[in-house]
């Protein structure tokens, strides 16, 4: 089969406007060949609304082109440069293992980033040898699509393929290969890169295409700059609180792990909280806990004023001027973040309408929530079910006193209960994925081969708000034990 019979039989439509920015940002390479792919997953609805065809990927061809063993014609692979700030230290970056095989253009006309992860060296690397290990890469498919069936923004997985080759760690690992699909790639750490190693006309240049990308409508706008910054901080502020309202801990909130698009991505030590305290990290390298979860909002918006900083160039000839725009952008983000947590808490509480009391309220719930040890998500699920049952939090008279409250309060509301109750069944999730169910549908894979755990954990997480009987289960919090969870980079 030649390249173009691929492309057509399996529905790949790539553009490669990336390529078409300043050479500095990437290197034109191809990903190195791996010796016997093989498919182990392929999210077939992601594949539909790209517009390709299941069948033909997973055929011979199809997964060469996943596994980075064929290039297809219209594909024109690249390896980005970025930057960040690691734990608050600036460092080159790059796509060490990834390449972009370039940008599928969907039967919608919408356009989506396809990056191979764990494809082999490039020239930015850094002494990594290039690759991923199956677990890893699994983890990113499962946590994707979770984060996808809560509705919060996120990159996404089309594939994981075996390379039957074996990946050194702390111990020998089977490779794998990941097929991500992103809005785009363009991150805070690519302007990062630019700022410090680029020319103005270049930022410029940069600032410009991702407007066109993601911000299509600021024609109208007097400071298109400002403007995108004043856009990324509202998507930001989306992002953060929906993560926030389910618990999710990031991990590794980087500056190269801020996409400019408002999508998760990196799913490398994130996990999902069970017991609440506001405190808790689980990434094995995080020892201070700075991207703990009471800290994502904080640390969102020290990168926004990293993302702003790269833009004081554009935003005003006067540097004054152009540090006040930015201080006033990077500031609003509190009360959006604010705003955002508060509208998705009230619907977590059955709350359609808007009181002064309702902040006092819900912070009391948390506060009640920490000192008893209760579970995050199963407090929120067993108020909606009104199955408020025999834990330490619902048998203490603080809570009876707050429940009163709380039944005053939607009282208040013109909806009746039984509207409360959709409410909250839409914006409570029955399950999520429990970080000890994830990781036993890793090891079940890695260790065994046996890969219907994942699936089976992947059917329970795809419809998290159906509060059916059947995710009971998968509901249940972890067994108790001296051992805190620790969650790791998984490169």
């Amino acid at each position: 089969m030649t390249k173009t019979d691929t492309a057509n039989q399996t529905g790949w439509n790539f553009d490669n406007s990336y390529t078409r920015l300043p050479k500095t940002l990437y290197t034109i390479l191809n990903p190195i060949p791996v010796p016997t792919p093989e498919l182990v997953i392929l999210n077939r609805p992601l594949a539909a609304m790209l517009g390709l065809n299941s069948e033909a990927l997973q055929s011979q061809n199809g997964v060469a082109v996943l596994a980075g063993n064929e290039i297809v014609e219209g594909s024109l692979p690249l390896a980005q440069a970025y930057a960040g700030h690691q734990f608050g230290h600036f460092t080159m970056l790059g796509d060490g293992r990834a390449h972009l095989l370039g940008e599928q253009i969907t039967p919608a006309g919408e356009r989506f980033d396809i990056q191979l992860k764990g494809s082999g060296r490039t020239p930015y690397s850094r002494q990594g040898d290039g690759r991923a290990a199956l677990g890893p890469m699994l983890r990113e498919y499962i946590i994707s699509e979770a984060m996808h069936a809560l509705d919060i923004p996120t990159t996404s997985s089309l594939a994981v393929v075996t390379t039957s080759e074996t990946v050194y760690r702390k111990t020998k690992l089977p490779g794998a290969i990941l097929t991500r699909v992103a809005a785009s790639h363009l991150r805070v750490g690519t302007f990062q890169y630019v700022s410090r190693w680029g020319t103005l006309d270049e930022l410029r240049i940069l600032a410009d295409y991702t407007l066109q990308r993601h911000f299509s409508h600021f024609d109208a706008v007097d400071n298109r700059y400002l403007f995108l910054l004043q856009e990324v901080v509202k998507r930001q502020a989306s992002l953060i609180a929906k993560w926030q309202a389910v618990g999710f801990i990031h991990g590794v909130m980087n500056t190269d792990n801020m996409t400019l698009s408002g999508e998760t991505i990196d799913y490398g030590p994130c996990a999902f909280m069970n017991t609440y305290d506001p405190a808790t990290v689980f990434s094995s390298i995080d020892i201070h806990g700075r991207y703990a979860y009471g800290n994502q909002p904080v640390i969102a918006q020290w990168n926004l004023a990293r993302f702003a900083e790269t833009l004081l160039p554009l935003l005003h000839a006067d540097q004054d001027q152009a540090v006040r725009l930015a201080h006033e952008a990077v500031t609003a983000f509190s009360k959006l973040y604010r705003d955002n947590l508060l509208e998705r808490m009230r619907a977590k509480l059955g709350l359609f309408n808007e009181e002064p009391e309702d902040e006092p309220l819900l912070e009391d719930l948390l506060s009640l929530m920490k000192k008893y040890s209760a579970d995050y998500t199963n407090t929120f699920r067993a108020l909606t079910l009104d199955e408020t049952n025999d834990t330490a939090l619902f048998l203490s008279t603080e809570f009876a006193k707050w429940h009163n409250l709380w039944l005053k309060r939607i009282g208040r509301q013109q909806e009746n209960t039984e509207a409360c109750r959709r409410l909250m069944m839409s914006s409570n999730p029955a399950l999520i994925p429990r970080n000890h169910r994830v990781e036993e549908a890793l090891e079940a894979a890695v260790m065994h081969g046996d890969y219907s755990v994942m699936r089976q954990l992947l059917d329970m997480l795809a419809d998290p708000y159906a509060h059916s009987p059947l995710q009971n289960d998968y509901a249940s919090p972890p067994p108790e034990s001296n051992r805190p969870y620790r969650t790791f980079c998984g490169t």
